[in-house]
């Protein structure tokens, strides 16, 4: 068994109740599969990027039986308060000498939330529903430390929705119960991000490609370059071009500033906008 092509959700906007779908938290992570053949464990990014020593405390796999599977879920990792920190993660991510990992994994390990089962000894399982899926997959994994299956709610999307915003995660994903897994984006699967809506000042503007210098409370918190339509561009390069005040080799900056409503998927650990996206100019 190898690399297998990650299903991906489309996009809703909105969080919504049906009986014909399972919700579940979107996680702060980053997508791993996970194939365990004849003892061996091999873990993949999305991107198909062999990430297995990066995180040893996932080697042993807590199966009920002695089986070949293929997993699919997120890896995350939390912070001293129990929240979900993408930037530590992130610190494990990217460590690179072997002393480093094997520390990490003793005291700063991940956590592995399974939400598919994709092979199960040698049987390609992908054309079956999902609700089948979810329930090998409850019947042969055992949680510990390192692993669970992920919390699922069926037809409830909206009071789910409602808990992940006061807990301030990431949003949800809602799964068709008879979906069968496809190795590209499908519409059997939509992600609801839980936004967070900022006003910033708009000081500045690169110079070598387009993005705009955003400041929040009078502290630089990152550059918006997503979502933003054409008809704004122009708008604001039209009134820039008369308000430039001062230029360094990378930005020129304009007095007085431009407002505007971006939402963002939250804060990093340092104060900056994660992946910020333009809504509108704030008159």
């Amino acid at each position: 068994m190898t690399f297998c092509e990650p299903m991906l959700p489309e996009t809703a906007q909105r969080p919504f109740d049906d009986e014909r779908y399972i919700f579940e938290p979107a996680i702060e992570g980053h997508r791993l599969l996970l194939s365990l053949n004849r003892g061996k464990v091999t873990l993949y990014t999305r991107h198909n990027l062999d990430v297995t020593r990066q995180y040893p405390e996932l080697h042993n796999v807590p199966v009920f039986e002695d089986c070949d599977v293929v997993l699919d879920g997120v890896v995350a990792r939390t912070d001293e308060d129990g929240r979900f920190d993408f930037d530590l993660l992130l610190e494990r991510f990217r460590a690179s000498k072997s002393p480093r990992i094997r520390e990490y994994s003793k005291t700063k390990p991940v956590h592995y939330y399974v939400f598919d089962i994709l092979y199960y000894n040698g049987e390609d399982i992908r054309h079956r529903p999902l609700c089948e899926r979810k329930l090998l997959l409850q019947k042969i994994l055992q949680p510990n430390p390192f692993y669970s299956v992920m919390f699922s709610a069926e037809g409830n999307g909206k009071i789910l929705f409602d808990l992940v915003r006061q807990r301030n995660l990431g949003g949800i994903v809602a799964k068709h119960k008879n979906s069968k897994y496809v190795g590209n984006r499908s519409s059997d699967w939509l992600k609801i991000i839980n936004y967070l809506y900022v006003n910033v000042d708009l000081v500045g503007y690169r110079k070598n490609q387009f993005g705009w210098l955003a400041h929040y409370q009078g502290q630089s918190v990152g550059v918006i370059e997503l979502s933003v339509p054409l008809v704004a561009r122009k708008a604001f390069f039209t009134i820039a071009a008369q308000i430039t005040c001062a230029e360094d080799r990378d930005f020129v900056y304009i007095q007085p500033h431009f407002k505007a409503q971006v939402r963002t998927r939250n804060w990093t650990r340092n104060g900056m906008l994660r992946a910020p996206e333009f809504v509108d100019f704030v008159v």
